[in-house]
């Protein structure tokens, strides 16, 4: 689990790497006859500010319940992931809308030091993109996935400028077209996560199920616990990177109120020590048979 101080250094470290990138790809494409380069420059400003809001919204929704939220601010989470898969189609749309434009304008063949900068950008982003993915993945936020997505959305789109600025350059201007074709499809892959995002992130703010294991981990562990004797219902819902638990135990039906209610505190107390991602267990007893 990722805490407050934390998720603002990357955040940071995020927003620093686009801004660095931007102003290279700027340079070099000004310098280097090369709009795809401009046009890529200018995406990784909108990047900044995506990650901008996406790192604000996850960092908000770490923050503990309080009188008017009762069940803490996980929410704004699954909210920052929509925007970050609506920013995602966005960012593919205006590129697709550029490239289209440029296809029928006759280009000149960029400078072959664009080649190598753009190389260096695709290493940076999609290293960049990897270490955010895992991130996201321990802790389970739709944000952090989708401001990976964004960087590695970034990458793809460089890649195919160099891919196109390399046929450029080996074929001269009559092939100078090939990078935004290149782009285009490029735009049909980010496409497809953005809506991957927009729809994980949707699906968590309606409280949907969540993986079957999490349910038979959850379940496992609560039948550990003495007196219990099985496990009737198990309702979970994901706020953020953690879950809100409500399970039915059974117990044998002459149990005592005092002795189940005891058994019900064990069970919250021993899931929350073993599975740190749950925020809180309520648990309802029910009676059967010995």
């Amino acid at each position: 689990m990722i805490d407050t101080g934390k998720s603002i250094a990357i955040g940071i470290l995020t927003i620093c790497t686009n801004l660095v990138l931007m102003l290279v790809k700027l340079w070099a494409g000004v310098l280097g006859n090369s709009s795809a380069l401009v046009a890529d420059g200018i995406e990784s400003a909108a990047d900044i500010l995506v990650s901008l809001i996406t790192w604000s919204g996850f960092t908000l929704s770490l923050r503990p319940a309080d009188e008017n939220h009762p069940f803490g601010h996980g929410k704004i989470e699954a909210l920052t992931g929509v925007f970050s898969g609506v920013a995602l189609i966005g960012a593919a749309a205006f590129i697709s809308w550029q490239a289209i434009g440029e296809l029928g304008n006759e280009q000149s063949s960029p400078e072959w030091f664009t080649l190598p900068v753009l190389i260096f950008v695709v290493i940076a982003k999609e290293s960049l993109s990897r270490y955010m993915l895992g991130l996201g993945e321990i802790s389970g936020s739709r944000a952090i996935e989708g401001d990976a997505w964004h960087h590695r959305s970034d990458a793809m789109t460089s890649g195919a400028a160099a891919i196109g600025i390399c046929i450029a350059l080996i074929g001269g201007p009559a092939y100078a077209s090939a990078d935004e074709w290149a782009a285009l499809f490029a735009c049909l892959i980010i496409v497809f996560n953005g809506w991957r995002i927009i729809h994980a992130a949707m699906h968590e703010a309606l409280d949907g199920a969540v993986a079957p294991e999490i349910e038979t981990e959850i379940r496992q562990h609560a039948h550990e616990v003495e007196g219990v004797a099985g496990i009737d219902k198990c309702l979970i819902r994901k706020s953020g990177i953690g879950y809100f638990v409500e399970i039915h135990v059974e117990v044998p039906g002459k149990t005592t109120v005092l002795v189940g209610h005891a058994i019900g505190h064990d069970v919250k107390e021993h899931l929350i020590e073993t599975m740190p991602n749950l925020f809180d267990v309520v648990v309802h007893l029910e009676p059967v048979e010995s």
